[in-house]
């Protein structure tokens, strides 16, 4: 059932902005679970019925969204989420490198003793999805992780532009995640956490920088293997040899 609109003017923009920040987040957290996968075409009509609202909310939402670059809108063909290029995905993963090695540099010379305690156990629990072989946990504890990192440096600026980079990153990252690979993200989250906590500002750098970096090349080992699958012709079954 579509939400109520007051009939105040003022108390209906109100509403209006605040039912279309809800309605981007949702479609948001489809769009970063795979839901919604690059590629797929976004209906207002069908959204709105999902969810439960009208359509100018919606419509509202995928504004927000192309914005925060989860979405494109193409004239005469609609919204659809993003596929992101590999060559401009591996641009954002070194963009995201170096800005994590000013944070780790920065969290080590002031981070609290409670601070570190909660990383820890957001560490903690990336590895028991690790152990239950949860992709989405972890995928999620894996975001929450690295946003907290983010938000600790104190940067408004840095964590916003953060925050749009991991959007256009989501597809990849997911496609990262392997029971192989989470276990080695988790040794290298531990480890990002110990230098942080040591104080030491040029480890907790280092280890959030190459972090990173290991990802992009996890990221683009899996495309190049995708590309020669790709280009690998289909072996045709062997004939019967007659008697």
């Amino acid at each position: 059932m579509a939400t109520k609109i007051s009939s105040n003017p003022a108390i209906a923009q109100l509403q209006s902005n605040s039912l279309a920040n809800l309605v981007q987040r949702e479609i948001e957290r489809m769009i970063l679970d795979g839901t919604l996968p690059s590629g797929a075409k976004l209906t207002e009509a069908t959204l709105a019925d999902q969810i439960g609202v009208s359509r100018g909310p919606v419509r509202e939402a995928f504004r927000m969204l192309e914005e925060a670059g989860l979405v494109r809108t193409e004239k005469n063909r609609g919204v659809f989420v993003r596929d992101v290029p590999v060559e401009e995905a591996l641009e954002i993963f070194e963009v995201r490198a170096v800005m994590d090695l000013y944070v780790g540099r920065k969290l080590a010379q002031g981070i609290t003793p409670a601070e570190v305690r909660e990383l820890r156990q957001l560490v903690d629990a990336m590895e028991q999805a690790v152990k239950g072989d949860n992709a989405h946990d972890y995928h999620r504890f894996n975001l929450k992780f690295h946003d907290r990192l983010l938000e600790l440096a104190g940067n408004s600026k840095l964590l916003a532009t953060y925050r749009r980079l991991v959007n256009e990153l989501s597809l990849f990252r997911r496609q990262n995640l392997t029971t192989e690979s989470m276990t080695v993200y988790s040794r290298e989250h531990r480890q990002i956490v110990k230098a942080i906590a040591a104080g030491d500002p040029e480890a907790a750098g280092q280890a959030m920088y190459q972090h990173v970096m290991n990802s992009r090349e996890r990221t683009l080992r899996n495309y190049e293997q995708k590309q020669a699958a790709a280009r690998t012709p289909a072996r045709k079954p062997a004939a019967a040899v007659e008697a």
